[in-house]
């Protein structure tokens, strides 16, 4: 005799799970080479305007913002950013446009800081600048990934 209990599931792998570990690696490594990518583009930039003139000190405090302390803050918030990609990627929809505009806020309210330190024009003109350096690699490179990961 024969049994004829066979239900039609086949044994294998699963492969949403897979997929999902698979593209949340993807996410964070192309995250991680365009933050660095981003902290070299800041650093080098605010070694360029250091040597057309600008002195980066902030009246408030009297204080210098060293070469070191662009390169650290933009690893820092492109990390953030990662997250919140990574965040936007597994709960949300739509991940790459929420993203978008996430990141276009924070961005926006980034700007803020420079323009109330009380710093020389030069400064502030190139602290926005250097604001916008990292944003214009993170951003279109995490949303990029998002939007490809997500098809």
């Amino acid at each position: 005799m024969s049994s004829t209990n066979d239900t039609g599931v086949v044994a294998g792998p699963a492969p949403a799970r897979t997929t999902h570990s698979h593209r949340f690696r993807g996410l964070v490594g192309t995250g991680l080479v365009a933050a660095l990518a981003a902290v070299v583009a800041t650093t080098l930039a605010a070694a360029l305007a250091q040597g057309a003139g600008v002195n980066f000190e902030i009246p408030d405090g009297g204080e210098t913002i060293p070469l070191s302390g662009f390169a650290v803050v933009t690893g820092f918030f492109s990390v953030v950013g990662i997250v919140i990609a990574a965040a936007l990627r597994r709960w949300s929809a739509q991940p790459a446009r929420r993203f978008v505009w996430a990141a276009l806020s924070l961005t926006a309210v980034s700007l803020v800081p420079p323009l109330i330190s009380g710093a020389n024009t030069a400064t502030i003109a190139a602290l926005l600048g250097l604001h916008l350096v990292p944003a214009a690699v993170m951003i279109p490179i995490l949303a990029r990934s998002l939007r490809t990961r997500t098809d």
